[in-house]
């Protein structure tokens, strides 16, 4: 199967095309565009993807001391010694930048969002926040609002604001609207002030900090852009590995055998619109069976596999999915 009928039939409904050899917007005229949009926050709109969401979750099982000792754990198991410690917005916005370049495509209009449900997911492995719990008259996991668990800073200021506002917000909305919120997407002008602004300039400047990227400045005619190439290339080529095996070599038919950093991580890398990039470089065979796998997840009913969570974070994972998923 030649590679270019082999993505046409991806799991990525929005995947970048090579639109630019399509269009005569100019090279210019692109950057300028994306630059005014990154300065906004991102006004971008939830993918939707049509999906079952037909039962409801059950509560899960009291596991809050669990929660915080076990996730550096399942960090461990998916890092080697030499990784760095990233966040999940961070590996996001890395498998999305363009190594040369350093800015992601203009064309992918999920990334923002997808980003904002990393920093749910994010703040919920790390304890501060969970679903409201289950009522005896069982609700779907959209129909539940987000609460502050713990309120303890976490060191991450992106992390910091949006707990900030999720703590300060009465009454308290579900996962679908803070993404929403966050990405700025809400004609409530009395809620435009939880818009976080400039999330890929932020994380860029901390990948910066780790050594990961650099700073560069580059003139399009009407303006300059600051950009990001990458530096250490051996950072993003063990998280592409590492993304990789989790669909092969460590593969396992059941997602509660994974950790819940590597399925955050492939079902946000399909939120934002990043995954397929990831798995571009295997082969054909490799790339059927690694999309395949993906799917699978993808394809599930996140109200079904809630019910098997044991921890706040695994529902936090799947409810996210699901307010991609809302169509």
């Amino acid at each position: 199967m030649g590679r270019v009928h082999r993505c046409s039939a991806a799991l990525l409904p929005y995947r970048e095309v090579n639109t630019v050899q399509q269009t005569n917007i100019s090279h210019w005229t692109s950057l300028l565009i994306y630059k005014l949009a990154d300065v906004q926050g991102g006004m971008t709109t939830l993918t939707k993807r049509n999906r079952r969401s037909e039962a409801p979750a059950e509560r899960w099982s009291n596991a809050e001391e669990k929660e915080e000792k076990t996730d550096g754990t399942d960090e461990e198991q998916d890092t080697d010694s030499k990784s760095l410690r990233l966040t999940l917005m961070e590996e996001i916005l890395l498998l999305g930048l363009k190594d040369k370049e350093g800015y992601t495509s203009f064309w992918n209009d999920s990334i923002s969002s997808g980003l904002r449900g990393c920093i749910l997911v994010e703040l919920a492995l790390r304890g501060r926040i969970q679903l409201e719990p289950q009522s005896s008259r069982k609700r779907k996991l959209l129909d539940r609002k987000v609460l502050v668990k713990s309120s303890a800073p976490t060191g991450d200021v992106l992390l910091d604001e949006a707990l900030k506002h999720i703590k300060n917000t009465e009454p308290p909305e579900d996962a679908a609207s803070w993404i929403e919120l966050l990405t700025g997407e809400t004609w409530n002008p009395l809620k435009l002030h939880f818009q976080m602004r400039n999330v890929r300039e932020r994380l860029a400047k901390s990948l910066v900090e780790k050594g990961v990227l650099s700073t560069e400045k580059q003139n399009f005619l009407l303006f300059d852009m600051t950009t990001h190439p990458l530096t250490d290339s051996s950072e993003k080529q063990r998280l592409v590995q590492r993304l990789q095996d989790g669909l092969l070599e460590r593969w396992t038919n059941d997602w509660r055998r994974m950790s819940r950093r590597m399925l955050a991580l492939i079902l946000l890398a399909h939120a934002a619109d990043v995954l397929e990039s990831a798995l571009s470089s295997l082969s054909d065979e490799r790339y059927d069976t690694a999309s395949s796998r993906s799917r699978s997840l993808l394809e599930a009913d996140p109200d079904l596999e809630s019910a098997k969570v044991t921890t706040p974070a695994e529902e936090m994972i799947w409810t996210v999915l699901a307010a991609f998923n809302r169509s």
